[in-house]
């Protein structure tokens, strides 16, 4: 059984298809901003890996605080970066009162602004909320055989209960990713996406 489940999962790559993820509101810290929420000694403490190699989700927490609302208990993903990113979903800066751009992850210049609190303080960042532009990582090796490259945009024709096809995906090749498509909740709800969702990738 392991060997068919695993000649089927290397398939799916090769038929142009690719594992559709819904990647919820989140925070990425730097170690200057953790320890202003945490204290000076935090480090973040890893609870399970993300799909990407290397990426975790930390136990802590943080609070969200805009001018209409607030989000608690937001997930906190390792590990630290150089700038702190909270990745929300249009829905979610409604309710928050923020104004963040369409950006891919790490573009935070004149992006939106937020107050993050943690159980030692809080801070506002004035560059740093985004709503994260659907991407598909993507091996070297995959992006081969497909015939894809770094920073092309391409369609994905999502398989779900309300069938959707999303356009101005970009794709971002590295050979430290591993072969998934991530999109937010606003983009899951439309398409009623429920477990395990494939996409079949368009070029052109």
């Amino acid at each position: 059984m392991e060997q068919i489940i695993e000649a089927v999962l290397s398939a799916i790559p090769k038929a142009g298809l690719v594992e559709v993820e819904v990647s919820a509101r989140h925070v990425h810290l730097s170690t200057e901003d953790l320890k202003i929420l945490f204290g000076k000694d935090a480090g973040l403490t890893y609870k399970r890996d993300l799909s990407q190699p290397g990426q975790f989700l930390a136990q802590e927490r943080v609070n969200l605080i805009g001018p209409k609302g607030r989000k608690d208990k937001v997930a906190v993903l390792g590990p630290v970066r150089k700038d702190t990113q909270v990745e929300l979903s249009k829905s979610d800066c409604v309710d928050l009162g923020v104004k963040a751009p369409v950006r891919e992850s790490g573009n935070v210049e004149n992006s939106g602004s937020i107050l993050l609190e943690g159980p030692c303080g809080t801070l506002e960042i004035t560059d740093g909320v985004i709503i994260a532009h659907r991407h598909i990582h993507v091996p070297q090796d995959i992006a081969n055989t497909l015939g894809l490259s770094n920073k092309q945009k391409v369609s994905v024709q999502v398989f779900s209960e309300r069938p959707v096809i999303l356009m101005d995906v970009i794709v971002r090749v590295s050979d430290m990713f591993r072969f998934r498509m991530h999109i937010d909740f606003d983009e899951a709800n439309a398409a009623a996406l429920n477990g395990f969702t494939l996409g079949r990738i368009i070029k052109g």
